[in-house]
């Protein structure tokens, strides 16, 4: 009897065990792919032509919702990264372009417009998905890239929330700046190798292991734990370690093996050696899911990781098409990275989750901002206000093919999305709105081969798919729905204070209103920090003024700094040195969009450091 009783009370607490309730705190990891395209992936492939093998990502869209029209929040690396771990857009943390903290200045004395300021680090002030999940006893954890520090090399991962960092670069690390070196060093059998082949013949990859090893410390210490795996692959360089890929993918396209290394490819996904990058970031991907499946959870003991964690995979920006090496094609999208048409911003978007349908197919417009404030509410972490990106919950949880399930942080369904990059030589703003799509220009001015507006219809009014790879520009067909397109874009300028590019007052090609630019008369400073400088007031009116400093002056790792100067009525402008200052520099812009810098700083050719031309500050 006694021994019976024991057994019977043994089976019931194993039972009480295996059923009990899923732990509050779920896990959260989010896979983000470098340059991973919207055609890349085969469960995207749109005109079923589908080269590169991704067999993991596509079963893992249909274990929960796969969005056709995602978004990252910029057209380059670091500004989406840092709107993914702040939940703000990129213009309103002011890092719109992958290297800034330097003076705005022409990439070249004929060039016509130049970049604003932009920021390349992360702000201290600004709160991430780690800093938000620590006080509810989360572990975070980040393995790869990161590219959101200055160049003095602040934040890192553990000055923003994160418990585990590891940035070693795995397979992507370079073989050598010759083209001809990837045909060598592949991975082998060899227990000694550093890329050794695994049971199933694909290369050892450091950065997906550091990934692994940060969850399985976490599940250690019984612990709901935050991973943000930053991939570097599919990024350049264009090699892989993985020998037998190559060759699958060269006999695949026709090219015969072996490869010589310095072939340029054919137009399209003709590249093999991309091709075999992206089913090797497949693989990591299943690397790192087939854990959560395999691994029981602690905290819920007869259950696995995965019935307890959402999943995020998605991309930083669309995929790089460039002339000098074919990469990839992102067609039917236009262009790639770099650019804001389709194909430098749309981008491979899936999500899983204990409580996420499975099987959907979303046409609902989401972005990469939108992760952080819905990983928030999954966890049942405080609420924030600021965010530019919208909670997700909602929809993913309730019906994930419903638009109206979109909104704001004031309850508004969101009908909109807006990218900035007045940087490098594309020079532009966009709104998308509905199912249209409006591109603004700065380099129009004095320059026949670009209009300053690009009018599209993605989509038809029935949601199907009308103009997506943006050929019919509707700018002069449609001027009423262009002035309201426009309307709202400033709105949203406005209200993220996102810079313009700015013309050029030195360009060597004659521009109109170029000989109105007040020229700067005299400058000076005071003994208690202030600066200023007079300029000329018989030329066009000054709108608007700034000071660029610096605290690390003459290091090869400046990094500059932008302050409002007060523009004052009798042609001067005034500004406070913040404490710390080594080096100036005024920055003053007219009313015909000039901007003009005292002193001048060169252009970005003459590879010089800032401070070599700026004013020297007064030593306190």
């Amino acid at each position: 009897m006694k021994k019976t009783f024991i057994t019977t009370t043994l089976i019931f607490c194993m039972a009480l065990a295996f059923s009990s309730k899923r732990p509050e705190k779920p896990n959260i990891l989010i896979i983000y792919a470098d340059d991973l395209g919207w055609q890349d992936v085969g469960c995207y492939d749109v005109d079923n032509n589908a080269i590169f093998e991704t067999p993991y990502m596509d079963a893992l869209s249909k274990e929960g919702v796969k969005f056709w029209q995602a978004y990252s929040p910029a057209c380059v690396c670091g500004p989406s990264r840092a709107s993914i771990l702040t939940g703000k857009h990129p213009a309103r943390l002011g890092i719109t372009s992958v290297a800034g903290g330097t003076c705005p200045k022409p990439l070249s004395p004929h060039f016509k417009v130049m970049s604003p300021y932009k920021n390349i680090r992360l702000e201290a002030s600004e709160t991430t998905i780690a800093e938000a999940l620590k006080p509810y006893g989360y572990l975070s954890g980040h393995s790869g890239k990161w590219h959101i520090v200055a160049r003095s090399g602040f934040p890192q991962p553990k000055d923003q929330g994160f418990d585990f960092s590891r940035q070693n670069r795995g397979i992507h690390q370079s073989k050598g700046w010759n083209v001809k070196e990837r045909i060598r060093d592949f991975a082998t059998t060899d227990p000694n190798d550093p890329y050794r082949l695994d049971e199933n013949g694909y290369a050892f990859d450091e950065t997906t292991e550091d990934a692994l090893d940060f969850m399985k410390e976490a599940v250690q210490k019984e612990k709901p734990f935050f991973c943000y795996f930053a991939a570097y692959l599919v990024h350049t360089p264009i090699h892989i370690r993985t020998e037998d890929l190559l060759k699958k993918y060269a006999l695949k396209m026709g090219y015969g093996y072996p490869l010589k290394g310095d072939e340029i490819f054919e137009v399209g996904q003709r590249n093999p050696y991309y091709a075999a990058m992206v089913e090797k970031f497949d693989y990591n991907v299943h690397q790192l899911v087939s854990y959560l499946k395999q691994q029981e959870d602690p905290r819920w003991k007869g259950h696995q990781l995965i019935e307890n964690t959402y999943v995020f995979i998605t991309s930083d920006n669309g995929g790089m098409e460039r002339d000098q090496e074919n990469i990839t094609d992102n067609y039917p999208l236009d262009r790639g990275k770099i650019n804001l048409q389709e194909g430098g911003i749309r981008v491979p978007f899936l999500v899983l989750g204990p409580d996420i349908p499975k099987n959907v197919e979303s046409q609902v417009m989401v972005n990469g901002m939108d992760i952080m404030p819905t990983i928030l509410n999954l966890t049942g972490a405080k609420k924030q206000k600021g965010f530019d990106g919208c909670d997700l919950t909602k929809l993913l949880r309730k019906d994930p093919t419903n638009k109206k399930l979109v909104e704001d942080e004031n309850g508004k369904v969101r009908n909109t999305m807006f990218w900035h990059f007045p940087h490098s030589v594309q020079l532009n703003t966009s709104i998308r709105k509905d199912r249209f799509k409006l591109i603004m220009n700065y380099d129009h001015i004095d320059n026949p081969h670009k209009k300053q507006f690009n009018l599209y219809e993605l989509y038809d009014e029935k949601g199907n798919m009308k103009d997506i790879n943006e050929q019919i520009d509707l700018a002069e067909s449609k001027p009423a729905l262009l002035a309201e397109m426009l309307s709202d874009l400033n709105e949203v300028i406005e209200d993220m204070g996102a810079m313009p590019a700015y013309r050029n007052p030195n360009c060597l090609t004659k521009l109109s209103k170029q000989e109105l630019v007040p020229k700067v008369v005299e400058h000076g400073a005071k003994t208690n920090g202030e600066v200023w400088l007079r300029y000329e007031t018989n030329k066009a009116k000054i709108t608007e003024a700034a000071l660029l400093y610096t605290l690390n002056g003459g290091s090869r790792r400046e990094d500059w700094y932008r302050i409002t100067a007060d523009v004052s009525q009798n042609g001067k402008v005034i500004a406070k040195l913040p404490k710390g200052t080594t080096h100036y520099v005024f920055n003053i812009v007219d009313e015909n969009n000039f901007l003009r810098s005292y002193p001048e700083v060169g252009t970005s050719q003459d590879n010089k450091i800032d401070s070599e031309y700026a004013i020297i500050a007064q030593k306190e």
